[in-house]
């Protein structure tokens, strides 16, 4: 008899997973699965949103179908339908939610009208109903998702104001300098920059928002408001079902939580300490544990993602930025800058003894290619000048 995989989730890893076996795969939102990497793009109308689907599966999809419970004894899954669908093998693929911070006149997961969150097929499409030229828009978080969030606003044409309580943009990725840099192209796209900004609260009339309250008392106009702060892996369907859970649910080199039966990939995922929280990973881990679970004989392990942050942001100069590992450097370590101004590029490589440990390029990426792979095979570097890391145009 077949071994009966469901997955719980039809996100990027999810979905990965369904196209690689097949598996009775309950997703949980109304569309079919789809590439949250290019929300930004269709927010911004440069896409559809038929656009993002992903490749189909090998077994049909059931939409719109919740996950409440987990029978660990009897190895089924209560649906909020009512439904019970039985496994042989489960996997947890249920994502994360946006982080919604504590604001004054922001209780629980109902959100004011004007306010959206940005994680998912339907807020993209909520916001952009909303958006006008001229609208107001504030972008609370300067991450990743907040900078993708406030360049989509801006080519809709609203006045965008991006609030970051850290020193800088995508202080996460990037060092001082490419920040900075990062920054300034941001401004370019009419979109006003505020860092080290904290908000303390919206205000409302009627239910819907009218205005964003920073701690120093300046209070900022607003018809939109976007929650841009991180995201949370998604847990409670494990923790209900008594799965080890620190941050994420913990799994370990075989994506096996702690039941044999039941596996968790993707951004709800802990593997040794580390949450990702991002598409590369979350690919990886559906690919091992597609190769475990059709292996008969030795099977393979996951051992880590070394993830590299890719960002095209547009304007009538597009910027891309590429970032991984340590940007920023330690004492002993080894760094190598290139600046060129006039083209607005730059590029920075940190060495530690005799391994690249990171990097970030803006502007000017012909020599990611080479750079990711030095990177990602962890091996000595050759005994050449650094410099070569950054001239040798290794493809992208």
């Amino acid at each position: 008899m077949s071994t009966r995989i469901v997955v719980v989730g039809g996100g990027t890893a999810g979905a990965r997973l369904a196209q690689r076996l097949p598996v009775t795969l309950l997703g949980e939102e109304p569309h079919a699965p789809y590439n949250r990497v290019l929300l930004a793009d269709v927010l911004a109308g440069r896409y559809a949103p038929e656009v993002t689907a992903l490749p189909g599966t090998r077994e049909p999809v059931r939409l719109g179908v919740r996950a409440v419970r987990i029978d660990r004894a009897a190895r089924t899954v209560e649906c909020a339908d009512g439904s019970l669908v039985g496994y042989d093998r489960l996997v947890l693929a249920t994502g994360s939610n946006p982080v919604l911070p504590p604001l004054r006149g922001l209780r629980g997961a109902e959100l004011p009208e004007g306010v959206h969150a940005f994680r998912t097929l339907d807020d993209c499409l909520a916001l952009r109903d909303r958006v006008r030229p001229g609208a107001r828009a504030v972008v609370i978080g300067g991450g990743l998702l907040g900078v993708s969030a406030a360049r989509a606003l801006a080519a809709l044409g609203a006045e965008v104001v991006l609030t970051q309580q850290g020193e800088r943009l995508m202080e996460r990725q990037l060092d001082a300098t490419a920040s900075a840099l990062l920054r300034e192209h941001v401004e370019s796209l009419g979109v006003e920059v505020h860092t080290e900004c904290r908000v303390s609260g919206l205000r409302q009339r009627d239910g819907e928002v009218t205005a964003v309250e920073l701690a120093d008392g300046f209070v900022l106009d607003a018809q939109v408001v976007v929650l841009a702060c991180g995201v949370r892996p998604r847990v409670a369907l494990g923790r209900e079902a008594g799965l080890d859970v620190a941050t994420g649910i913990v799994v370990d080199d075989e994506l096996r939580t702690s039941d044999p039966h039941i596996h968790a990939i993707g951004d709800c995922a802990e593997h040794a300490g580390r949450v990702y929280g991002l598409a590369g990973p979350a690919l990886e881990q559906a690919d091992v544990l597609a190769d475990l679970l059709l292996a008969e004989g030795a099977a393979p392990r996951y051992t880590g993602t070394r993830a590299l942050t890719r960002l095209t942001l547009g304007g009538a100069t597009p910027l891309d930025l590429a970032a991984f590992g340590e940007a920023t450097a330690r004492p002993g370590d080894d760094v190598v800058q290139l600046t060129d101004a006039t083209r607005r590029a730059y590029r920075k490589v940190v060495v530690r003894g005799d391994r690249l440990v990171g990097g970030v390029l803006l502007g000017d990426l012909a020599a990611v290619g080479a750079l990711a792979r030095a990177w990602e095979g962890d091996e000595a570097l050759p005994e050449a000048p650094l410099l070569h890391l950054l001239t040798h145009d290794g493809g992208c």
